[in-house]
This record gives C-alpha cells, sequence and structure tokens, in this order.
C-alpha cells in the first residue's frame, strides 16, 4: 500500500458553501505534530491522511490553520448522528455534571436506561443485552455464547465457528480468527482449527450466490453440520461493503435452526441507520440468534453491545461475564441521545435517500471509467472497487491516488480498504443534506477523473 507523505506540497485552493483548501498538504505547521506522533505511538498507528484534526461538526472537519473537509469517513463509521451532535453533546455534559462517571458493574438508572431502550427497538426475541467498549469485545463475547450454547448442546464436539473469507470482525486474537482476511492471521502462529472460513457470497468475486457452496466448503474443510456452534457474519462486508443475496441468508438462518447452530450478524457497522434500515438485517428478513454492535451507538464515545435471545444470554452464571467498563453512564448518556436523534430526525430515512443519490452517482462514475470494477453497499456506506481491466487485481494504486486527490479537494476519507487495498470506503454522516453531498460528489468526480487520467499517462514499463 502507498504511504501518504508528510513533506507539504502545494495544491490548488479550494473554496465552495463547505469545503475550503488554504494552504500546503500536509500544512507545514502540522508535520513536527505528526512526525512526534510517529515518535510516541506503535508504526501500526500510522497509514491515515495526514490532516489533524481540530474541530468537527455534523457532516464538516476542520484543522486549525483553516482547511475545511466534508467526511466521508465518519471517523471510521462512527458519527451516524453527525459530529458534536447537539443532543449528545448535551446529554454528555448532564451527566458529567450529575456527578457519575463510572460504576463498573454495580447498577445505575443510565445502564438501565439504555438495554430498555435498545431491547424495545430490536425484534424478538433479541431482548437481552449487555454494554461492552469495542466492537472487537463483542464478537469475542458472542464466540464465547456460541461455543458455550453448543458444548450444552453436543459437549466438545459442537464448537466449531463459521466465519466468511474477507471477512472483518476486529483486532483481538479471538475476532482476528474469526475474520477472514489472511493478512491478519499471518502473525498469530497456531490457528485455532475451530474456526473456519467460507466463501461470501458478494456475486463479484464469488459469482455462485447460491447455498450450495457454503455446504460444499464445510464438506471439503471436514467439518460436520453439526460441529458447528455458530456461523458469524458481517451485516455487510466492511471491506468493500457487500451484501449476501437474501435468498442466501434465509437459507443460511434455515440451516442454522436445523443444525441448533447459532446465527451471529456483526453490525457492528451496519446498525443505527447506517444502511437505511435501523438495523442491517432487516435487508434480510431475517432476525440473527445474537448481535453484535458498536460504532455509530454513541456517534462518539466508546460503547458496545451485544443482544440476543434470553436463553443465550443467561448461559453464565453471575460474575463470569462482565466487563470494567461496562455500561459506562457517560457513554450511555450518548447512546440514549443519539438513539433519540437518529429517530427523530429520521435518519435511517435520511440515509435510504441520500442513499439513492450517493449510489446513483458512483455508477454512473463506473460507467465512464473502466477501472472501476464494482459499486457495493446500501445507504450511506458505498464501497468503490478498484481493479485491473484485464487481470482483475484490485488496484491499490488508483485507490490510494483516489483518496489521496479528494483530500486535496477539501473531501474527507480514510485510506484505502478491501482486499488487496482497492477500495475506497464511502460512508458520510447520516444527517449529510442533498446540497453537501452534490457538492462532496463534485470533488469526488474529479479526483476520479485526475487519478484515471494520471494512472493512463504513466509511460509503460518495456520488458
Amino acid at each position: 500500500m502507498p504511504a501518504f507523505s508528510l513533506k507539504p506540497q502545494s495544491v490548488p485552493p479550494v473554496e465552495t458553501k463547505y469545503r475550503r483548501i488554504v494552504t500546503q498538504l500536509p500544512v507545514p505547521e502540522s508535520v513536527p505534530l505528526l512526525e512526534r506522533l510517529q515518535s510516541a505511538e506503535p508504526r501500526a498507528m500510522q497509514g491515515q491522511p495526514p490532516v489533524m484534526w481540530d474541530q468537527a461538526e455534523g457532516f464538516l472537519v476542520r484543522d486549525r490553520w483553516g482547511n475545511q473537509w466534508i467526511d466521508w469517513s465518519s471517523g471510521v463509521l462512527i458519527t451516524n448522528a453527525g459530529h458534536n451532535a447537539p443532543r449528545v453533546n448535551e446529554a454528555i455534559r448532564k451527566q458529567v455534571e450529575h456527578g457519575l462517571l463510572t460504576n463498573y458493574c454495580f447498577p445505575s438508572e443510565m445502564r438501565l436506561a439504555l438495554v430498555e431502550r435498545l431491547a424495545s427497538l430490536l425484534p424478538e426475541p433479541l431482548k437481552k443485552v449487555f454494554l461492552l467498549t469495542t466492537g472487537s469485545e463483542t464478537v469475542e463475547c458472542a464466540i464465547k455464547l456460541c461455543r458455550t450454547h453448543g458444548a450444552g448442546i453436543g459437549g466438545e464436539r459442537k464448537t466449531v465457528i463459521v466465519s466468511f473469507a474477507n471477512a472483518f470482525h476486529g483486532r483481538t486474537l479471538g475476532s482476528q480468527q474469526a475474520g477472514g482476511i489472511p493478512a491478519l492471521k499471518q502473525w498469530i502462529g497456531h490457528l485455532d482449527p475451530g474456526f473456519v472460513q467460507i466463501p461470501f457470497p458478494d456475486g463479484f468475486r464469488q459469482t455462485d450466490t447460491s447455498f450450495e457452496p457454503f455446504e460444499r466448503a464445510l464438506q471439503d474443510q471436514g467439518v460436520p453440520a453439526d460441529s458447528v456452534a455458530g456461523v458469524i457474519l458481517e451485516t455487510y462486508q466492511g471491506a468493500d461493503t457487500s451484501f449476501a443475496p437474501v435468498e442466501f441468508m434465509q437459507n443460511l438462518r434455515t440451516w442454522c435452526d436445523q443444525h441448533k447452530a447459532l446465527l451471529v450478524c456483526d453490525e457492528v457497522q451496519a446498525g443505527f441507520g447506517r444502511t437505511g434500515t435501523f438495523w442491517g438485517f432487516e435487508h434480510y428478513g431475517i432476525v440473527p440468534d445474537l448481535t453484535c454492535f458498536g460504532k455509530g451507538i454513541t456517534s462518539s464515545l466508546p460503547l458496545a453491545a451485544v443482544a440476543g435471545r434470553p436463553d443465550v444470554m443467561d448461559l453464565h452464571a453471575p460474575g463470569s461475564m462482565t466487563s470494567t467498563h461496562t455500561g459506562n453512564p457517560v457513554c450511555c448518556a450518548a447512546a440514549l441521545a443519539n438513539i433519540d436523534t437518529i429517530v427523530d430526525e429520521d435518519l435511517t430515512g435520511n440515509a435510504q435517500r441520500m442513499g439513492e443519490v450517493l449510489h446513483s452517482n458512483l455508477h454512473k462514475l463506473k460507467d465512464q471509467h473502466n477501472g472501476v470494477a464494482a459499486v457495493m453497499g446500501k445507504g450511506l456506506v458505498a464501497g468503490f472497487v478498484l481493479a485491473d481491466p484485464e487481470t482483475g487485481e484490485p488496484d491499490a494504486a488508483l485507490a490510494f491516488e483516489i483518496v489521496k486527490r479528494s483530500i486535496e479537494k477539501g473531501l474527507l476519507m480514510f485510506s484505502p480498504v478491501g482486499p488487496g487495498g482497492g477500495t475506497v470506503k464511502i460512508c458520510p454522516p447520516l444527517m449529510i443534506t442533498e446540497e453537501a453531498l452534490e457538492d462532496a460528489l463534485t470533488a469526488f468526480r474529479e479526483a476520479v477523473s485526475e487519478a484515471v487520467t494520471a494512472q493512463q499517462a504513466q509511460p509503460v514499463e518495456v520488458a
């Protein structure tokens, strides 16, 4: 993957209603700060565009040197209600002033309010909620519950966790073994044979989207159906925002029921209105046995949750499934205000409506440039997949150049993701207006056109 340079470069000035670029990039005054960060943090923290955030509001991000970007990152799918959402800010302030900042697992009314609110929004039988801190924690918890449930039915034999190729479930040890990205497993060493991956039916890399390849892949790996404790998948694959076909998911729900395996939908990215439905799994017409939340749950502070069937959630005895910061009262206050904002302001509906504008324009761009292999996603999440037209290999260089040029035009995104780093991921806050979205699309069209033209102008190497 190409790296962002810390050497300031002159770029054309930008001045629209929402975008403003008035300095070199990266900002010269920011470079010493960025270098100090690199000295004080692990190298793994590097890789994102060198934009030193100072303030953010709604769908806008600013540095302290006069530049302003339309945000197509939402942090990393966090700020569903927007940056600095007024009701979220007020709820945080009130809770701090109230004087309760933490309470471990001791009861609090704030924790009660949030778990009841989440349960009220979830369909049956997802009526018990366990609050945690990060998405990876929720995946670890789901794995634990699947294996506990499986062992209770089939003993030590029923412990296999089935997940999908190219899936991302977090960066802790268990969540990375459940994930399907080979690069994230290389350093683990001995892989737990109780985790197996199946091709994901995205219709792009896996063209056979019927259910038959799922069962065949289990057979090919020597995994008996009755040994499966749980099947976990992202509601959409975060790497490129691909969804499975509805029929596949309904068949998977039936298969899990037949074999007494738990179905887990990882909604860490998909929940809270992002895809144009409040819960991403609604697109499939199914209900999982367990579901994991994070990111957009507060639009701000660290909080996550697992929700599930009461019989599964109650498998562990008192004190045996806890977390130090479970239900932190300040984070709970933020989550309650965030949910109220999303519901009361119909941000789910806005995501669906603005998503139609976004995806329509991205598909037009795909038709104009043969280096764009696919446009995926729903609502206000999209994967703009770049690949070599002849080989089909991911085009990381083109994806990187598009992101770089977008930032120079006042459109902020995180670094390319997905297999081979070939996907530009687009996920603005759900409260973005059509006017601002059109302004962002203008910048993106220019960035794509310029990046493609620059790539075509490169001299061809002669062997």
